[in-house]
């Protein structure tokens, strides 16, 4: 048997960690697939138990799971599931991570602290995961921590193909909300084809920012604030006031990962904002704190990834060539 026919003749399971069964159920629909099984328990002292109730020997394994709040019990349930996946003699494990927590430490920006996106790196990989997928990392060096595969995607194209079927979406201007996040904006502003600004600010302390001047014209536009992550959303909602101080028509706001530690949902409630768009790699509550959000689901981009990493695809296609829509026609996978 060659090894292209071995690998084919592996099954494909998916399954959901308790973070991201949201998206996982909506993964294994696209892919036309049962979603495996799994039973996470929690012992008297606190301890996490999992067990995997599928047969999954032989099998290339994909476990959808975040690492977001409560973020260190999701981390030990992403790893304790790893260990018993390898241990069950999975052929291939196949970590994804639609939100990829402590990601924002990796750098040494002082002495004695901890590099805690490179641990988390370590501990995957160590675990048994022979394969990471992730959604907009903070930093895309992160991706050279891992001493395994990693399949960085992009939550881009699925937000500016939302925005950009909005009545809002015309004579707009996409605003950076830092000089550090040019290169993203500058995407997003070629994508919709639409000319950007930065905002220019200074950050005293932690999860504190004061916006200094704008660079770019927003009088008379719609604008579009883009970040990767909102979190207590001091940024956003300082550069919100300043655009319409600025004599910007509207502000709206977009970003991939919606942290929204407290009181991030308070503070965009109280904000110049009209709406903030956000995907759901992290699952939010319903609720009055939430009515300006409109979210995007990212399950079809991964279940088009998983697709083409499965079947030994171009996952770079997905985000050069073709819309998410387009490439999810037909995409049932047939398994042994």
């Amino acid at each position: 048997m060659t090894e292209q026919s071995f690998q084919k003749s592996r099954p494909l399971l998916i399954f959901g960690g308790t973070s991201s069964r949201h998206i996982s159920s909506e993964v294994c629909r696209h892919l036309d697939l049962e979603e495996g099984a799994l039973e996470i328990s929690k012992f008297a002292d606190g301890e996490t138990g999992v067990k995997i109730l599928d047969n999954v020997r032989g099998a290339d394994c994909y476990l959808i799971q975040s690492s977001c709040s409560p973020v260190n019990e999701n981390l030990m349930e992403l790893m304790l599931l790893v260990d018993a996946m390898a241990r069950a003699s999975a052929a291939s494990i196949n970590v994804v991570m639609p939100y990829f927590g402590y990601a924002r430490q990796d750098r040494k920006e002082q002495g004695r602290v901890a590099l805690s996106a490179k641990l988390m790196a370590n501990l995957i990989s160590k675990a048994g995961a022979t394969r990471v997928i992730c959604l907009d990392l903070h930093s895309a060096q992160i991706q050279g921590f891992f001493d395994v595969p990693v399949d960085h995607l992009y939550g881009g194209p699925a937000l500016v193909e939302y925005i950009k079927r909005q009545d809002w979406s015309k004579n707009l201007v996409v605003v950076s909300p830092d000089v550090g996040n040019v290169k993203m904006v500058r995407a997003y502003a070629s994508r919709m084809n639409s000319p950007f600004a930065i905002i220019d600010k200074r950050r005293p302390k932690p999860n504190v920012s004061e916006v200094m001047n704008i660079v770019g014209d927003v009088t008379g536009h719609h604008c579009l604030l883009v970040d990767d992550i909102i979190d207590t959303a001091g940024t956003l909602c300082n550069a919100a006031v300043a655009l319409v101080g600025a004599g910007a028509l509207s502000v709206s706001a977009c970003a991939t990962h919606a942290v929204l530690s407290e009181p991030a949902r308070e503070n965009i409630q109280k904000a110049p904002l009209d709406r903030v768009v956000v995907t759901d790699s992290i699952l939010q509550p319903n609720g009055e704190s939430m009515k300006k959000f409109e979210l995007v689901s990212v399950a079809p981009m991964f279940a088009e990834a998983i697709y083409r990493i499965y079947h030994h695809l171009s996952v770079s296609e997905l985000f050069e060539k073709y819309s998410i829509d387009h490439l999810l026609k037909n995409r049932a996978v047939e398994t042994p």
